[in-house]
């Protein structure tokens, strides 16, 4: 995982615990014992380390524009007005009438949602494979801008919609190439795929349950976007059940369910290893001297892309650096080596070693 991603992450989960503990903590009132020293105390979390954390994590590490500050500031706005006591909560009113524009952007988006959705899934009816393919053609061998690299990474997030309905429906995908082996997932589980169903409707349901009384707008809309999200978990469970790892003209495909996918130029694999290439361990004085000089051989897995649970059991090289897309393409990441846990690892070497001799 790449630097810029890991901030992103570390961001996001730090963001979501300052707000729940905001939430949590902060008074009713300002007539509390402690109420003043807990309000300064979540003001400065909101609006200065939440901020600095921004501009460290996301501008600075991750180089983009000092512009998208306010997005911080207006998050922390809004936390604010449901957060802090009444007293100060009344001070960011302003922030509650955008609930209005947010609705309408969010109805318009449906509606094109479902436009595109539609007229994507006509057009692809008769693809032999992931929409995400002939995205990834286009730009395929030319050398791309940063700004052009930045399109084409949301054109995949775009797809992803597309993506999950051309799996959740067994019909678009009788013409897919066959699975070549399959990734130790445990989205390919059907229990999973079981519980995963049932934590949705059930967050469907309680959503719907604790914003009916104060909206029922905003009750129906988010309880709809994640009652949607069947359709995701259905995609993920086939994709990842029947077609995790795959041959698609010239290309080898492996997907980590929905939520990760690259696509690697045969002519580009410089080497295919089977062997066991289980991350690293700490060394320690219960190490006999031949697993020791193991651990070293391996010490550059620890940093590598590993898809599949448990030690992985093929390591593929490439020549030239390719692009894996993460959490559902909005995470994108070169690499330059991939280690897999499949069930069949002999069928990735055995088809390099034959197309070399071709």
């Amino acid at each position: 995982m790449r630097r810029s991603v890991k901030y992103r992450l570390l961001f996001l989960l730090s963001a979501i615990v300052i707000y729940c503990i905001g939430f949590q903590w902060l008074p009713e009132s300002m007539q509390g014992a402690n109420a003043l020293g807990l309000t300064i105390a979540i003001a400065a979390s909101y609006f200065v380390l939440l901020p600095a954390m921004y501009a460290y994590c996301i501008i600075y590490v991750g180089q983009q524009h000092w512009w998208k500050m306010l997005v911080v500031f207006s998050l922390s706005s809004l936390m604010a007005r449901f957060s802090f006591p009444a007293e100060l909560a009344s001070y960011f009113e302003f922030i509650a009438w955008l609930r209005y524009p947010i609705i309408a952007v969010l109805l318009l988006l449906q509606v094109t949602l479902v436009y595109r959705v539609i007229k994507s899934l006509w057009q692809g009816r008769k693809l032999p494979g992931d929409p995400r393919l002939h995205i990834h053609d286009a730009v395929q061998g030319k050398v791309l801008s940063e700004k052009a690299l930045q399109a084409h990474g949301v054109a995949m997030t775009l797809a992803m919609e597309v993506v999950n309905w051309f799996y959740a429906l067994n019909h678009l995908t009788r013409q897919h190439p066959q699975s070549l082996c399959k990734l130790q997932l445990l989205s390919a589980s059907p229990w999973h795929y079981l519980l995963a169903n049932i934590v949705i409707i059930s967050s469907a349901v309680f959503s719907y349950w604790l914003l009916a009384s104060w909206s029922m707008i905003a009750a129906i809309l988010v309880s709809s976007y994640i009652g949607y999200c069947l359709v995701m978990a259905r995609a993920n469970y086939r994709l990842a059940r029947y077609y995790s790892v795959y041959i698609h003209q010239q290309y080898l495909v492996v997907n980590a369910g929905v939520w990760g996918f690259t696509m690697l130029p045969l002519s580009d694999i410089e080497e295919v290893n089977v062997g066991n290439y289980g991350r690293n361990k700490a060394v320690t004085n219960k190490h006999s001297k031949e697993q020791i000089n193991n651990i070293h051989k391996t010490e550059s897995n620890n940093e590598q892309l590993h898809l599949g649970r448990g030690e992985s059991n093929v390591q593929i090289k490439l020549k030239s650096s390719q692009r894996y897309y993460g959490a559902m393409s909005m995470l994108p990441e070169d690499i330059k080596q991939l280690y897999l846990h499949v069930d069949k690892p002999e069928a990735i070497s055995q088809l390099i070693s034959v197309k070399e001799a071709a």
